[in-house]
């Protein structure tokens, strides 16, 4: 599917919730030059996290990727690109609160249009690169306010492991929760179910489901009573064979 961009079309992927309906949510992918694409497995799985926490998911190419117009822009395009994918989703779920994510070179995307965009209700940020960047402010509180945000990171990250994240979020204010994943590096390869489960639980429990309360299911319309048949003297005479048991019933 595409979806409309400043620049032309996105490439991208949605699917709806898989549970109890909570919200929507949009995933960005890592950097497009060292191989990022919606289909990257971390993103992946984390869209599949939040499919069976009650989100329906939004992935989309970044411009210049896939199918998608447009040229690579060094992080800064790829923020409105970030906004159309939001745009979209609340085209098609106005009534619904949004969560935005990404993994790697995408969370710092997701992270600066997320903090700045009051449709946002809650973030993710998976692999933040924080050896590689200056992050100082990127997720504050100052500007993130009271939303969560769920930050996940492989020990072993060679662009900045758990101890360094972890320190890094002391700096940002309330709110910030850390999932440090044992053994793991930048790309969570052997460790995708960890990754799915701190997700999941997260945004399906008391502080990271806040924002996503349960949606009442849509009741189906009430049929009107069927009315018994009027039989003729004849017919009524007759009385009804038992119903069929089947054997071993």
């Amino acid at each position: 599917m595409q979806i409309p961009a400043p620049h032309g079309v996105l490439e991208a992927h949605f699917r709806p919730a898989e549970a109890p309906l909570r919200g929507s949510a949009v995933l960005c992918h890592p950097h497009p030059l060292h191989g990022g694409t919606l289909h990257t497995k971390a993103v992946f799985r984390a869209a599949q996290a939040l499919n069976e926490a009650g989100f329906h998911v939004l992935r989309f190419n970044f411009r210049g990727v896939g199918t998608s117009t447009g040229v690579h822009d060094h992080g800064i395009g790829e923020q409105d690109d970030a906004r159309a994918a939001v745009d979209w989703l609340q085209d098609q779920y106005p009534d619904l609160p949004i969560l935005l994510g990404g993994f790697s070179f995408g969370s710092i995307v997701a992270l600066r249009v997320g903090e700045a965009d009051p449709r946002v209700q809650a973030l993710l940020a998976l692999g933040l690169p924080v050896s590689l960047r200056d992050l100082e402010h990127l997720g504050h509180e100052a500007t993130r306010g009271t939303r969560p945000l769920l930050m996940v990171q492989g020990e072993e990250d060679e662009f900045g492991d758990g101890a360094t994240l972890a320190a890094h979020a002391d700096k940002l204010g309330a709110g910030v929760h850390v999932v440090r994943i044992p053994q793991s590096g930048h790309f969570f390869h052997d460790h995708m179910d960890q990754l799915k489960v701190a997700i999941r639980d997260f945004f399906s429990g008391p502080v990271g489901g806040a924002p996503f309360p349960v949606r009442a299911p849509v009741k189906a319309p009430m049929k009107a009573p069927m009315k018994a048949p009027v039989l003729a003297p004849a017919e009524a005479a007759v009385k009804p064979s038992p119903p069929h048991t089947p054997a071993g019933a």
